[in-house]
């Protein structure tokens, strides 16, 4: 039976505004160098659990009273938290006796096994583990391959939304480490910290990568570490580096040279969910595989322009455009394909659309009645659904974008 994929937020404000959050059930790896706040994001993301009323299940090495001073210092009340049951806190040991054993490899395969044993105790909706480092050791790397797809698979299956958090890999051994992490992950982030601050709080350079789904693709962005604030994104900005649906998988080592020589340009941006064809066709074919493998619904809008508005000054292909802007989601995408806006809405509920289709006209130049009346008159909107005759991206567009769209696919309540 398919399942509804669900977005839930993370807490994480980069990974909430470019992709829409974290799916639920997924799993999610976390890599940067101490100081670089790792616990600090591990927090924010159990503390956006806990105010969603989930339960979140807290993996860590530190003292209790640590724990709880890294949360006061993003204004989390974390034992406020404990008291409702809504975070849980497990204190793990590092295998300090590791190398005293006959097989270390063996040794920490019951330690990943352990995880399983306590998430299946508590049942919680989302688990943090901060951090897993001492714990994948392995001299066996495929090995660790193997057993911890067999962790996530196994947490998966609860519909549990994991965030495990290591540090960063300084030699070639951790780097493949590292990197059988994370090809058994939905998806990444790296952190980054830079040489220099200037003067600025503690911070760093931020990526999301994903190996699963977010066909919004890879983002970057800065990111500063401030008092009762936690992990704050530049201008909340994201700045895109790549589609993920177009990028072929690279190891780990090849993920550092490239985060470590990107720079970022000096404008300011802010994030944009408008999309050249060719994006918005990856895009869409990556949205039909979802849907043919999960169920996932979803739907295209096209608002189709007739320029007779434009020679009678009541509004132009532009003022259409920041008005369709205004009304979506960032999660929604959007093409300008020729006289038509075109926007994916993965949203399943026929009431969004309409309620897309209302904000539209209220966001028009002009609100007076009369106005209104006279220019959705040359503005015609149609919808297609995903179905299982869906085959891919051209074939759903050349239907939405013919002179003479089946009226069956009109939606009469724009006019």
């Amino acid at each position: 039976m398919k399942k509804k994929i669900e977005l839930i937020t993370s807490g994480v404000s980069l990974v909430d505004g470019a992709w829409g959050g974290f799916y639920r059930g997924g799993t999610y790896l976390m890599v940067g160098p101490r100081k670089s706040g790792r616990t600090l994001l591990g927090l924010q993301y159990a503390m956006e659990c806990a105010r969603q009323k989930e339960v979140c299940l807290y993996f860590t090495s530190m003292r209790p009273k640590d724990l709880m001073i890294h949360a006061a210092s993003i204004d989390f009340d974390l034992q406020h938290y404990m008291n409702q049951n809504l975070i849980i806190v497990v204190r793990v040991a590092p295998p300090a006796d590791l190398y005293e054993v006959g097989n270390p490899d063996d040794f920490l395969v019951e330690y990943l096994k352990d995880i399983v044993t306590v998430v299946e105790q508590y049942q919680p909706q989302k688990i943090v583990f901060d951090e897993l480092t001492p714990f994948v050791g392995f001299d066996d790397v495929n090995l660790l391959y193997h057993v911890f797809l067999q962790t996530c698979e196994t947490i998966e299956e609860s519909g549990i939304t994991s965030l495990f958090i290591v540090g960063e890999p300084a030699t070639p051994a951790t780097k493949e480490i590292v990197d059988a992490l994370s090809a058994n992950v939905t998806g990444m982030i790296f952190l980054q910290r830079p040489k220099d601050t200037e003067g600025r709080t503690q911070g760093g350079r931020m990526s999301i990568i994903p190996n699963i789904g977010h066909t919004e693709g890879e983002f970057t962005a800065n990111y500063y570490i401030e008092p009762y604030k936690g992990i704050v994104v530049e201008h909340e900005a994201s700045i895109p580096v790549a589609r993920a649906a177009a990028a072929k998988p690279v190891r780990t080592e090849e993920k550092y040279t490239i985060l470590a020589n990107m720079d970022l340009p000096k404008e300011d941006y802010s994030y944009s969910n408008f999309y050249n064809a060719n994006d918005f066709k990856l895009i869409l074919n990556n949205q039909i595989a979802l849907f043919k493998s999960t169920g996932q619904v979803f739907t295209i809008l096209s608002f189709k322009f007739d320029h007779t508005a434009e020679q009678m000054g009541l509004l132009t292909l532009n003022q259409l455009k920041n008005a369709i802007r205004l009304s979506t989601d960032k999660k929604d995408k959007i093409c300008v394909i020729e006289d038509k806006v075109v926007v994916l809405i993965t949203k399943e509920d026929q009431q969004a659309i309409k309620n897309i289709i209302a904000k539209v006209k209220s966001n028009l130049p002009g609100d007076d009645p009369s106005y209104i009346t006279k220019v959705v008159q040359y503005i015609s909107v149609y919808a297609i659904r995903v179905d299982e005759k869906t085959r891919n991206a051209d074939e759903m567009l050349h239907e939405l974008l013919l002179e003479n769209v089946s009226e069956k696919n009109r939606l009469g309540f724009f006019n």
